[in-house]
């Protein structure tokens, strides 16, 4: 009976089976003996999961379903919900990882022997681990929560004996949260580490925005590799699920003292003695009920009282007033707060008494929302005994580090352009100018009436290079402008449309004469990602494959090899390139084709160079809705001998080196323009 009290939707069913969704409601209707709905809605119903496998048993159609893939139904059918099946799942796990032997005795019996016994040991583990402070985030449950959760628990066991405790947590947490994105904000791993990196070394860190606890891990893990000693890890959180969630995970990832709390951080702050050496901080944007109006005479306000529209630099001055004189603060912070007229005279007072040391534009991407550069703040609590204000303050950009929107941001190219920036800043209080990068600006430039702190605004513009950089892009500009003009195909003699016979992509396929793969999302190669992008551009792999672990049963990358023939579905252009020695070795992106030519039936730049022809793309192109897509099985080419297809080879082939040779002339003819521009505008070139 227990067992029915996890329920399944019908999409669940679907995966249990390995069929879609048409087929579990064509079930429905053809089988009087198919499980009854025991909840959800009339559209959208939900079953016994226990009643819905004895039915596909029986019926032959319950496929071969990894171990996790069961236990992650179980917990999105709980009957509690899935974050109270989270919590006790994290709380078994803890205790399975901490005192194997006694989870061994207490699974060794019946499920109700294990609801009534597991209470006391959970709460031998947990109250070591999580202390007892005041709205302490993980509770013991009691027999009476855990009983509907025995099954679950003693699977979410043996899926920990094959993953271990820490992978089974993170993949059912993993689940959970892809599966409710609009019910978190997350902070992606390569900006949670940046931000553990420019705080360093902390043996207390504070995060009261903690969420899903992606910073503090980053902390932690940051201590693990410097070996430094003990750590105290510090996170509150408004939802108390999330508070629970992010202790469990810590917990099982580290052994560090945790330490979290569920409450309103603002209004009810469960640290007020705390002084960490770290606070790391991602809070909420644009918070209009934060709690202006009941605490106004807070002595948090040290820098000035913060208007209504401005919760960020209340949490600004909340982090400064938990932290140890000296102890370091970076924020995670909307570009607004950075200029808004509201916030000027609080910024102004960071400024002068020293508490602002850098503020750095991340390019968009970054973070939700991920249209806006946001800005991180590094801060730091003065000493009593420090001078008045810092001389200057370092402000950088690393916008230039975008990469195409489908691949992902190159955090490791963001990393390395801040830190180069940071370290010789925090080590002796000024850095190198870097155009367009970074720069640290003395505090009385910064202070007029608007204290603008966005970096754009005081950093320089990338150089050109002077008027000696000028005179190169020239060189390489009338270089490649004969190049092009030496590969300017001959004119072309008039005459009747060839009557050639023709096939179709589709046919060749069939018959073996070349391979059809379709690209994805990069799967979880290593190397770099083949976008429809860089195919239009003519450009190099720019896209990055997916950090997150592979799903079960999910496909290898498609990889590119010379020879091969990529084509772009979207957008209805006629495009079709070969790929060559540099680019081959890249997973094909998304809404690509790639065709692998049988050398002894096809040449491949006679291949690519009738895919382009406009007309059969045309033919090809279905017009349906809104955005225009090829179908390139359709697309037509003529049968003709390979001594012949490699004749017209050789002209594609040419008209292609061409082709790049104008591309490039246009890139260098902008640039030169570009630079002429900027050198006559900052008196880096002459005139006349």
């Amino acid at each position: 009976m227990q067992e029915n009290g996890t329920e399944v939707t019908a999409a669940g069913i679907a995966r249990l089976a390995g069929v879609g969704r048409a087929a579990v409601s064509n079930w429905r209707r053809r089988h009087a003996d198919f499980p009854r709905p025991v909840g959800g809605t009339e559209t959208s119903p939900s079953f016994a999961l226990a009643e819905v496998e004895a039915w596909l048993r029986a019926q032959g159609k319950l496929a071969e379903v990894p171990l996790r893939e069961r236990v992650w139904q179980q917990v999105a059918g709980h009957p509690q919900g899935p974050v109270t099946a989270l919590v006790h799942v994290g709380c078994a796990l803890l205790l399975l990882h901490d005192r194997p032997p006694v989870w061994l005795e207490l699974t060794a019996g019946s499920d109700e022997r294990l609801a009534e016994l597991l209470p006391g040991p959970l709460d031998q583990v947990l109250t070591p681990r999580f202390g007892v402070i005041r709205k302490r985030a993980v509770a013991t449950p009691d027999t009476a929560q855990l009983r509907p959760s025995a099954p679950l628990l003693r699977a979410a066991g043996d899926l920990a004996a094959e993953l271990g405790a820490r992978k089974a947590y993170e993949f059912l947490l993993g689940r959970h949260l892809d599966a409710n994105p609009r019910q978190y904000t997350l902070t992606p791993a390569g900006l949670a580490g940046l931000m553990a990196d420019l705080a360093g070394p902390a043996a207390a860190v504070l995060d009261p925005a903690c969420g899903t606890g992606a910073l503090l891990r980053a902390a932690a893990a940051a201590q693990d590799t410097r070996g430094t000693g003990d750590q105290h890890l510090y996170g509150q959180d408004s939802a108390p699920e999330l508070a629970a969630l992010t202790a469990l995970r810590l917990a099982l990832h580290t052994r560090a003292a945790v330490r979290t709390a569920a409450a309103d951080t603002l209004r009810e702050d469960a640290y007020g003695s705390l002084r960490a050496d770290v606070v790391l901080c991602h809070p909420p944007f644009n918070e209009r009920n934060w709690g202006h109006d009941e605490l106004a005479y807070d002595p948090r306000w040290e820098y000035g009282f913060p208007a209504r529209t401005e919760s960020e630099l209340a949490w600004v001055q909340h982090a400064l007033a938990r932290l140890r004189e000296g102890g370091v603060a970076v924020l995670l912070m909307p570009p607004a707060a950075a200029s808004r007229r509201s916030g000027r005279r609080i910024r102004a007072d960071l400024l002068r008494r020293g508490a602002l040391r850098a503020v750095i534009a991340l390019p968009p991407g970054a973070a939700a929302p991920h249209n806006l550069p946001l800005h991180l703040w590094v801060l730091r609590r003065p000493a009593v005994t420090d001078r008045p204000a810092q001389p200057e303050v370092l402000l950088a950009d690393t916008g230039a580090c975008a990469a195409d929107s489908r691949g992902g941001l190159d955090w490791q190219a963001v990393r390395t352009a801040v830190l180069d920036a940071w370290r010789p800043f925090d080590r002796t209080g000024t850095g190198p100018e870097q155009p367009g990068v970074s720069r640290s600006v003395p505090v009385i430039e910064l202070l007029d009436d608007d204290v603008d702190l966005a970096p754009a605004r005081h950093l320089p513009p990338p150089a050109a290079g002077g008027a000696e950089r000028l005179g190169d892009v020239r060189d390489r500009l009338g270089e490649t402008l004969r190049l092009a003009g030496s590969l300017t195909p001959p004119p072309a003699d008039p005459r009747p449309p060839a009557r050639w016979p023709l096939t179709t992509i589709g046919e060749l396929a069939r018959g073996g004469a070349l391979q059809l793969r379709t690209g994805g999302s990069g799967g979880h190669a290593r190397g770099p990602v083949l976008t429809d992008h860089d195919v239009l551009a003519g450009t190099g792999p720019s896209g990055t494959a997916p950090a997150a672990p592979p799903a079960e049963g999910e496909e290898e990358p498609v990889l590119t090899e010379p020879g091969d023939v990529v084509v772009p579905v979207l957008g209805g252009g006629s495009v079709a390139r070969v790929v060559d020695g540099a680019g081959a070795g890249a997973a094909l992106g998304r809404n690509l084709v790639l065709l692998r030519p049988d050398p002894a039936a096809l040449d491949p730049w006679f291949l690519a160079g009738f895919l382009r022809g406009t007309a059969g793309n045309r033919r090809a192109s279905s017009y349906a809705s809104t955005a225009t897509r090829l179908d390139v099985r359709r697309l037509r080419l003529p049968r003709l001998p390979l001594d012949q297809q490699r004749t017209y080879g050789e002209r594609f082939r040419a008209l292609a080196d061409f082709e790049e040779a104008l591309r490039l002339a246009g890139h260098l003819g902008d640039q030169l323009v570009r630079g002429m521009y900027d050198g006559l505008t900052d008196g880096t070139v002459e005139p006349g």
